[in-house]
Order: structure tokens, then C-alpha cells, then sequence
């Protein structure tokens, strides 16, 4: 079960920052938050050693969610997503 009791899937999202684009992402994160879509909720998340690379652990019923919030990003990152299966 996922948040308020709604059974919901997992997503590993793979955010690939452009060359760089870290420090004016994370200025942005700082200022506005991560911009999620309602219905699209942040778990954890992971960067890599080299700040290049971040990994979120994502949870939703609608997958279609991503395309917003890749929309709000997209300047600064490339994205992928993977469901996980659990």
C-alpha cells in the first residue's frame, strides 16, 4: 500500500543533470521544491559520487505524471524512468 491506503507502483527515476547544470538545478530545488505534479510523490532519492547522476525512488498510480514533471525539469536534466516490480 502506498500513501492514504492506495495501492501504488514504484518507479526508479534516473535524472542525468546536463553539463554543467547542478548548481542552477539545485538553486531551482531550493526555491521552488521539486515541482512534483499532484499524484506523483518523492520516496528517497540517491546521487551519485560525481554529482551527475541522481536516482529517485518515485511512487504513483499514474505514470503519465512523469511527462509533466520531466516538462519542469527538462532544461537542466535528462530523465529516465523504470518501474520496479515488487
Amino acid at each position: 500500500m502506498g500513501i492514504l491506503g492506495v495501492v501504488m507502483q514504484k518507479y526508479m527515476a534516473i535524472e542525468r543533470f546536463k553539463a554543467g547544470c547542478w548548481d542552477a538545478a539545485h538553486e531551482r530545488f531550493q526555491r521552488q521544491g521539486r515541482l512534483l505534479p499532484n499524484g506523483l510523490y518523492y520516496l528517497n532519492s540517491w546521487p551519485n559520487k560525481d554529482l551527475l547522476i541522481c536516482y529517485q525512488l518515485m511512487e504513483t498510480q499514474s505514470p503519465v505524471l512523469f511527462d509533466l514533471w520531466f516538462e519542469r525539469w527538462n532544461d537542466f536534466v535528462e530523465f529516465d524512468v523504470v518501474p520496479i516490480d515488487a
